[in-house]
């Protein structure tokens, strides 16, 4: 058996995309910027992809830009607000200290060119509250940017409280919803959203593209130059391909989203059941206000590189954590963030199903991995250390 765990890192492209995606590679295959009838089939589809994305968020067709990705859309939201605080004479950010890498490094770019950046601190759950974001908040803020969902520990931040709440402070607000675009329901006018990243690949899309609702008024700044593409504030010709894809992959999973939401959360809540039998681990993450198909636990007494190892020879895919971090030593700043020390850190395992995985697959995980966690404790130094008394659980 291959069951493949690993959706919050990328999903496998639906036959919905695949079949959306294929006339634009080989017979509607023209520049839409050219003035030809391929050229024009081409814009076409990207003005009804535009129109189908738009209509999943509840905004317009023209507050829609395509980007390369959930990174590249983050970037340029960070980017622009800044521009448009700086010339106010704006220079304060606040965001929170579990945010994706691609929101903190660019707040780090942002720090370099003067800007004041404020990390909020989360609970043990991974949560923060609309009164930290009242209490942060000053004169001089121009931008609040807080993940929708936490890729690594599944956590729903209280997206709707924070917009109403910096709407009425007249202060942008960006959400990185990379990981709930097509698995929550999302209404950028009626959460007071002003700037929202997405990424197809999530939601079993192509990779390589992805999506930045920009509330119309907010003038964004250019982070690619050249040509006038995405009304002169994108340059590059479209991947008209994967944008199609795009568009059809995210209208499937909202109009199925309920659906597969409870399907996942189903296993979801069968496979944290099953784990929190494992002595001294630790569930990461609300128990409830979570993705529906996210389970992150820390096991202590072993090393999480092992775990997903032995877990690839059972023939289950899963990770530790983000996959964009996934070649460093450190670990996880989420589960530092929300209070895990760094020798409970090293042990996490993150299982993050989709609509195809199956309460049989759930069964066979927990059928498998409380024997390899036992395997790996009876080789560790440090839980024989833990066992004798030398040193003190801290799960």
């Amino acid at each position: 058996m291959r069951i493949y765990a690993d959706n919050a890192a990328t999903t496998k492209m639906s036959r919905t995309a695949i079949d959306a995606m294929l006339p634009y590679l080989d017979g509607i295959y023209g520049n839409p910027s050219s003035l030809h009838t391929v050229g024009q089939q081409a814009a076409e589809a990207l003005m009804t992809a535009r129109e189908q994305v738009a209509a999943c968020l509840h905004c317009t067709a023209r507050e829609i830009y395509f980007t390369s990705g959930g990174s590249e859309a983050d970037n340029q939201a960070l980017i622009s607000a800044a521009a448009l605080g700086a010339k106010k004479g704006k220079k304060h950010i606040i965001s929170t200290s579990i945010e994706h890498h691609a929101v903190l490094h660019t707040l780090q770019a942002l720090e370099k060119q003067g800007f004041e950046v404020t990390l909020l601190p989360v609970d043990e759950e991974g949560h923060i509250t609309a009164q930290q974001v009242a209490d942060a908040i000053r004169d001089d803020t121009c931008l609040v940017s807080v993940m929708y969902a936490n890729n690594e520990i599944g956590t729903i931040e209280p997206v709707a409280e924070i917009g109403k709440l910096c709407r009425e402070k007249g202060v942008l607000f960006h959400t990185d919803a990379v990981q709930a675009a097509g698995h929550l329901p999302i209404d950028v006018q009626a959460q007071n959203i002003d700037m929202l990243s997405m990424s197809a690949h999530k939601f079993h899309g192509p990779k390589g593209v992805g999506a930045l609702y920009a509330r119309r008024g907010i003038v964004l700044t250019n982070v690619i130059y050249g040509g006038a593409q995405e009304r002169g504030k994108r340059a590059g010709t479209e991947n008209v391909a994967g944008i199609v894809s795009m568009a059809a992959a995210f209208k499937e999973a909202c109009e199925n989203l309920e659906k597969n939401a409870a399907h996942m959360t189903q296993m979801r809540d069968r496979l944290i059941g099953g784990l929190s039998q494992i002595p001294h681990c630790a569930l990461n993450g609300s128990r409830k206000n979570r993705l529906p198909g996210n389970v992150n636990f820390c096991f202590e007494g072993i090393e999480g590189e092992s775990l997903l190892l032995l877990l690839d020879a059972k023939g289950i895919c899963a990770s530790s954590g983000s996959a964009c971090t996934s070649g460093s030593l450190d670990p996880s700043h989420v589960l530092l963030a929300i209070g895990r020390k760094h020798e409970v850190a090293h042990g996490s395992l993150r299982l993050s199903l989709c609509e195809e995985n199956t309460m049989e697959e759930a069964e066979y995980m927990l059928k498998e991995i409380p024997p390899i966690v036992e395997y790996l404790r009876s080789m560790s130094p440090v839980w024989k250390a833990l066992e004798r008394g030398e040193q003190q659980h801290l799960l």
